[in-house]
This record gives C-alpha cells, structure tokens and sequence, in this order.
C-alpha cells in the first residue's frame, strides 16, 4: 500500500535523530526524504516501546488525574463502572477494527491517516484524515486547558496569592503555554521525542504514589477550592480513607453543577469529559514504521494498553469511591495531589502528562495536515501547508494547526470542549470500523489481515455504540459532524485527482453487483419489464457523437454498450492490442457524458466481430437485445472530436473526477476517418448479413441515418428550433410504423410496428426529449374510411397509454415513399422512425434490399429504420 510519491509516515518514540519527527502518539509525523535517500532507517521497536508505552501515554493525561474524582463524584461508583464499559467497549470493537487493517500485509510506515487511505481510497482516508486533524486540534487545547486548570488551582489566589484567576487569565496562560509547545515543534521536537520515556517513568511513578497513598495516608480533613458556587458552603471536606460508609454513599449518582463551567451535569455530559481518557488508542497503529514486526506488535500491545488503562481507571474510581467524601469529588478535581504522601509528585505527573498529551496532539494535527496538504486532495486549499524547512519541518502546517488550538483556547474550560472532543473522536472510531467493514464486505481477495479476531458483528457493533453515544452527548453537535464529514467525503470524491491506491467504493460495487445480477433471473422477464438494452457499433467515434449521445437517450436506464470491431486476428501478436484502447473509449464515454460500457473486440471480418459481441456482451439477464448499426451509405465520415482533447476522468463511489495536472491529458486514441476513395472494411453483402444475423440470433435491429446531422443540443435546446421552423411544444418525432416497401393498411398491430412505436414513446418519455410530441402517420388505401381506421389506431394507443398526433396519408397516386414522407413531413422532425423490413432470405439479393432502404431515407435528415422481433408492449397490468 506504498507509493513513492505518498507522504512517508511515521511515529517516533525515542532515540530520535531527526529534528523534525518528534513523537505524536494521537497523530502521524513525516519522514523526511532526505533520511531515506541517506538510507538511514529509523529504530526497530517491539511490544513494549513501539505500542504498549506510547498508547498509556496517550491514554494517561487528564482524566487520571484531574476527571477521576469528577467522574466518581457525579455518577457514583455503579454509573462509572458502567461508563467505563461502554467507552472500553467502544474503544474494543474499534481497537479490533485498527489491527485488522494494520495487519492486512507489510507496512513499511503507518499513521492512521496514510492506512486508511492507502487501503481505501481517497475518499474515506481524506475524510478520516481532516477529522482526525480536527479532534487532535481540539485534543490539544483540551490537555492545554487542563493544565491550566491545573496551575491556577495549585497557585491562584486565594490559594497561592500568587497568580490571578478568572476567564481571559486563563486564556493568557494556555496561550503562553501553546506558544511553549509551538516553539518545541518548530524548533526542538527531537528533545520532546526524547524524552518521552522519562515523562512515561514520571507518569507511571505519579500514578504509583496515588495508588500507595489510598491505602496509608490517614484520614486528615481537605481544605476546597474556592468554587464560587455557594459561599454559604463548608470550604473544607474529608478524606475518610477506606472506610465502607463512605462507599455506600457514593455508589449511586449525585449529579450537580460543575464548578468550573457553572453547568448541571448528567450522564452523558460526564462520560463525554471521562471518554477523553480513553482516546489514543491508535498510537500503535500509527509507530508501523518503527516497528520490528507490525502484525504482531500493534495488536497485542493495542489491546494489553487498552486493559491496563481499563484496570487503572476502575481501580482509581473504586478506591475514590471507597476513600473520599462526595464533595471532595465534586468540589476538588485536584484532589489527588491533596492526599498524596507527596504531593509534588503528583503535581509533576499532571504537568508532565498534559504536557505531553498537548504537544503531541499539537505534531499530530501538523503531520496529518501535512500529510493530507501533500496528497492534494483539496488541491489548492491547503496548498500553504505543504511548505517545509529545509530540514524537512512542515513548519506552515505546525503553525495552522498552532492558530486553530489557539481559537479552541477560547471557550475557556476543558469541560466546556470535552463533548465536541469526544464527539469527534468518536465519529472518527465509527469510521474505521466502518472501514473495516467495507474491506469486509467487499470480500477483497488481498484483506487478508493476521489478525482475525474480529468480524463483520464486532465493526456493526462499534460503529452503532459509537453512533448512538454521540447523540446521547449531544445530538446536534452530531448531526453537525457527521454531515461535515460526509461533505468532506463527497468534496474530495469530485474533486481530487485521480489516485493509484484503489478505491473501496469499486470493490463494494463489484461485490453489490455480482449478487444482483445473479438474482437477475432471465425465466422471469415479463414484457411488462421490458427495457431497451442496446449495443451500437461504433467503426470510428468522431463521426458518430451525434448517434452515441441520440442512443443514450433512448436507451430508458437499460444497458447501453458501445461496441468496436477491430480487424486482425490475435495470432502471431504478442499482446492484445485493444487493451490499451479501453482509456481512450472510457474518456469518450466520460466527454459525452454518457452512461455506457465499452466492449472491444478483434475478429476477422466485421460480420464475424459483431456476432462475437451479441453473444458475449453482458451477464445473465443483462445482455443486448437490440443492435444498432450505422447506415451503409457513400456519404463521407465527418470528424466530430477534431480539435478537441477529452479530458481522462477517474472514478469514484458512484461518479468521476477530472485529473488535475494537464500534462496527464492527452487527447484519446481514434483513428483518423477514412477518406473519400478509401475502401470500407465492411461491404453491402456482409453489412445485410449482419442485420439477417441479429435477426436470427432474436434481436431487434436498428439502422441509423443522418446522425452526422443531429445536433442535440441546438435541437432540444432553448427555444426548441427545427429546420428553422419553431414548434409550438418542441419539435415532432415522425413515426411511420408501416413496412413502405409493402404497403398493408393493416399493418400496424405487427410485432414490428408495436416494437417501433414503444422505441418512439421511450425517447419521447425521457427528460431530455419530454418537450417532443409524437407525430404518428397513419397510411389507407384508396376504399379505405379515413375516420374509421383513424378511431382503429386511436383506440389502440389509449390502450397502450401512448400519446401521439395521428396525421392520415392516402395511398393514392403515391409515385415515391421518400417524396410522400418529406411532403407529409412538414415541419422538418427532430427524428424520424421507420419500419425496417426483414433482410430477404435469397442473399443475392441483399444488393437491391440495401438500395431500397438508400431510396427510401435519402435526404430524410435523422433516420432510425427499426425492425422489431420481441413483444414489448402489453394492456394488462
């Protein structure tokens, strides 16, 4: 899933050489290319260093040591415990989700981002990119703000008398604390990478202490902070020590208001400041660079690092249950540190922790950016952040993404941020298992993780936790993310470029359309179903846009193929040369705007190419059951794509996107016409041989004639002009559904003619021609009723709810069909269809059947000549 030209990705935890890839366990960082063209290859890591390590860090911040006590105190023992369930049983289902995808081959280098995308294409990895961005923006300012929380706590007046207190001071020093982590990244982010181990050994010795100092610190009384809720309240609490009377009072929830933000809380508020803990799970997956063997470092580490944080988290909140007095809880978020045997101990695992976890968010966001501003797929959107220094720094990224946390420090309170934090995480832990399960579904032959401890039920049951907590925590914030996500994803499906890393939404086609077609049962046809499915043969497309586009919109969502015939056989070549014609065809289908396949084939003559087609073309009950033909005539191809260069379009989940770079297009591949003393490939015996073949073989024939003269939009286009006449609700379409060659009055109710006027009314329904109306002649014989045979034909289109104009002919003195079809044709038509009789059996005559259908369209401007075979038309519901 590697690419020379991709973003190289990867995390870095220690023993870091470069100045510019400092570690980001929520996030990704870039390798330099420098590095690589030196051949120096970064530290191999295992279990222990490569996952376990950096993934408690990211897990380890805030809430273990400022929202534990919150937690407990708000929702009581049973409520927390059960919170921590469903958070770590999200996070499970999506931990399950990550190894599969990260162990489907050998990665060479990871980050969440450049995974997904690589595995699935654009669309899902850009969209799941921005929002990882977003949520690691507003990651940092959350662990900005804690800190804050944190200093002012420890020394704000009144308690300290040292630093003031209040919003925009708060403000100011995440600011000053920002621009500290700002500096870092852009200048020393190596010294962060190193010395990520001794802040895990200080976090981990914190933490230590905290569990010692539960079982013998004395009971001793806490003096609160000032809360500025209730100045009639009691500023001083106990600390009760294990005692079970205490726990009995905190079992049950107690929901308040939060001090901090001046708010009531209540169950999902509370589990969306807890789930903040539970973030950072993809830390493994994003160190697959550094690591000896991914396939088995990621998982196992993934999942000890989720059970040791769950195992923490339930301890500290039993032992706080257990310990401390509820007001202690709700009052104190600090509180810690007030019963610690050493209380700067304590101090130093939150600086060290919040620290960490804001800066590493901080290069996190500013590689992912990077990472995405690289790949241009917003194109020049994030043009800015693909600039770097010298050394490889995407120093406009770092200062982006330093901008926006510095906006999220605004709203002031880390409990005010933490739903839209969780919110985002959350929607981005949905969409990796929905990932995971499109590489599931889809049934790809290469998804072959090693990790198999998962299945389609596990990523179901992630994505519904995930949803459904989202809009427990806040169904607007939700909505909001969910539709900016799914517009990112339709963004960058029209409008980036066309990639070479594959795309999930074809292989979910695929697999959608093979079930489909095989329940596609060809012994239930009903005519009442009936649709036009048409193969047009195409000899060479620049004389002929104006039938291929005519056939597009006559074909009423059926299978419409255009099919080629190339002369020669495969003998003797050493490779199929249509192959490398298929784009070309593909950027003509895309030009037109079409909606149509191409099929190619090579053969000895045309004859024989055509028959290969009629009978390949297509699968089970989608196959041809009309074949249409260019008419056999001396008149000279004229070229229709001269001076015109189609642009190659790349496709996407259900549509295309043009290809940015200009040097990538090139006009397709065409052969140029044939001139006015170049032999046909095709001669008269062999073209009426193909019209008797498709008979034969039960296909409905149509010949097309003057297309070269049809010009769609001038047509049906403003103000609807024909001929230089102006209909009055758009221009006719002629139908003569009588065999001219041998006048019969009665005619008209034939498999033939039924078939001709349905064609007529399908093209007439469509909503490029619903302006048109249906001209319908109706031909008697001399003895004849004109009104009663009118009130015949009448009563048949009422009940094959058709609506068309009859106009009568008379038969009489009638010297040339042509001439009457002109003089009865008045204004000119936009089309004309015409009763194409049977090919005669006698093949020496095939000459003069093709001289009779010359006499009788010559001059007639757009021409279908059709003969139909199949019943299409039915009165019964």
């Amino acid at each position: 899933i590697m690419s020379e030209k991709a973003p190289l990705l990867h995390y870095r935890l220690i023993g870091t050489k470069d100045p510019d890839n400092a570690a980001s366990p929520t996030g990704v960082t870039v390798e330099s290319d420098a590095r690589r063209a030196k051949g120096k290859n970064p530290r191999k890591l295992g279990v222990v260093f490569g996952v376990i390590i950096p993934t408690l860090l990211s897990m380890f911040s805030v809430v273990v040591f400022l929202r534990i006590g919150f937690v407990v105190g708000q929702a009581g023992l049973y409520q927390s415990i059960a919170m921590f369930l469903v958070a770590y049983f999200i996070i499970t289902m999506t931990v399950l989700s990550v190894c599969a995808i990260s162990t489907n081959g050998a990665l060479d280098a990871g980050g969440a981002y450049y995974m997904i995308s690589r595995a699935l294409g654009p669309e899902f990895g850009g969209s799941i990119g921005i929002m990882f961005f977003f949520a690691n923006v507003c990651g940092s300012a959350l662990y900005i703000l804690g800190l804050v929380e944190a200093i002012i706590s420890a020394f704000g007046i009144p308690e300290g008398r040292v630093m003031p207190s209040g919003y925009w001071w708060s403000v100011l020093y995440g600011t000053v604390l920002l621009f500290l982590c700002l500096i870092v990244c852009l200048v020393g982010a190596h010294i962060y990478a190193k010395a990520t181990f001794i802040i895990f050994i200080v976090v981990m010795t914190a933490l230590a202490s905290i569990f010692i100092s539960f079982f013998i610190v004395e009971p001793k009384v806490v003096m609160l902070p000032d809360t500025s809720v209730n100045i009639t309240s009691p500023v001083t609490t106990n600390y009760t020590g294990l005692r079970l009377h205490t726990m009995e009072r905190n079992l049950w929830p107690d929901y308040t208001v939060d001090y901090t933000t001046g708010t009531m809380m209540n169950f999902a508020t509370v589990f969306a400041v807890m789930f903040n803990g539970c973030t950072g799970i993809m830390a493994g997956s994003n160190m697959s660079g550094d690591l000896k063997n991914p396939s088995y470092s990621i998982p196992r580490g993934t999942l000890a690092a989720v059970l040791i944080t769950f195992i923490t988290y339930n301890l500290l909140s039993l032992l706080a249950a257990w310990s401390c007095d509820r007001r202690l809880l709700q009052k104190d978020y600090s509180f810690l540190g007030d019963i610690n045997i050493w209380q700067p101990l304590v101090t130093m695992g939150i600086y060290s922790s919040t620290m960490s976890a804001a800066m590493s968010n901080l290069i996190g966001a500013s590689r992912i950016l990077y990472a995405l501003a690289k790949d241009n797929l917003f194109g020049g959107v994030l043009a800015l952040a693909r600039k770097t220094s010298l050394s490889g720094n995407p120093w406009a990224s770092v200062l982006i993404s330093w901008l926006l946390v510095q906006v999220v420090l605004f709203s002031g309170k880390l409990n005010t941020i933490a739903g839209i934090v969780t919110i985002f995480f959350l929607l981005v832990y949905a969409a990796v298992d929905l990932a995971c399960l499109a590489l599931e579904w889809a049934s790809a032959p290469n998804f072959r993780p090693s990790f198999r401890c998962f299945t389609w039920h596990t990523c179901v049951l992630g994505i519904l936790g995930c949803l459904v907590m989202m809009f427990l925590i806040s169904a607007i914030y939700a909505f909001a993310s969910i539709a900016f996500m799914l517009l990112l994803l339709m963004l960058i499906h029209y409008l980036c470029p066309t990639s070479d890393w594959g795309y999930i939404s074809q292989a979910l086609i695929f697999h959608q359309v093979r079930k489909y077609l095989l329940m596609l049962d060809v012994r239930k046809d009903h005519v009442k179903f009936w649709r036009p499915q048409v193969l047009l043969m195409v000899a060479n497309p620049r004389s002929c846009t104006g039938l291929i586009t005519f056939i597009n919109d006559m074909k009423k969502s059926g299978l419409y193929v255009l099919g080629h015939v190339q002369l020669g056989l495969l003998d003797g070549l050493p490779f199929d040369p249509l192959q490398s014609h298929y784009d070309s065809w593909l950027s003509l289908v895309d030009h037109l705007n079409i909606k149509a396949f191409v099929n190619l084939t090579l053969a000895d003559s045309v004859r024989h190419g055509v028959q290969n087609l009629l009978f390949i073309t297509g699968f089970g009950g989608m196959r041809p059951n009309t074949l249409v033909l260019g008419f056999y005539d001396s008149c000279t191809p004229q070229d229709h794509l001269q001076g015109k260069i189609l642009q190659c379009k790349g496709h996407g989940m259900d549509g295309v996107s043009p290809t940015k770079d200009p040097q990538e297009q090139h006009p397709p591949f065409f052969p140029n016409l044939r001139g006015v003393e170049d032999t046909k490939d095709l001669q008269e015996e062999e073209y009426v041989s193909v019209i008797a073949d498709t008979v034969k073989m039960g296909k409905n024939v149509a010949l097309a004639r003057y297309f070269s003269h049809f010009h769609r939009d001038e047509i049906l286009g403003s103000g609807q002009r024909v001929g230089g006449h102006y209909g009055r609700s758009g221009p006719f379409v002629d139908v003569w559904p009588l065999n001219l060659l041998r006048p019969d009055s009665r005619g008209y109710v034939d498999t033939c003619s039924l078939f001709l006027l349905q064609l007529a009314c399908v093209l007439h329904e469509s909503r490029a021609w619903s302006q048109t109306r249906l001209r319908l002649f109706l031909c008697v014989e001399a003895g004849w009723s004109l009104q009663e045979e009118e009130a015949k034909l009448q009563v048949m289109l009422k009940e094959l709810r058709i609506s068309a104009h009859v106009q009568t002919v008379a038969w009489d003195q009638v010297v040339s069909i042509q001439s009457l079809i002109r003089k009865h044709g008045a204004p000119p038509p936009a089309v004309r269809f015409l009763y194409l009789p049977r090919p005669p059996a006698d093949t020496s005559r095939y000459q003069a059947y093709l001289h009779q259908l010359d006499l009788l369209t010559q001059d007639l401007g757009p021409t279908l000549l059709i003969h139909g075979v199949t019943p299409v038309v039915t009165t019964d519901l």
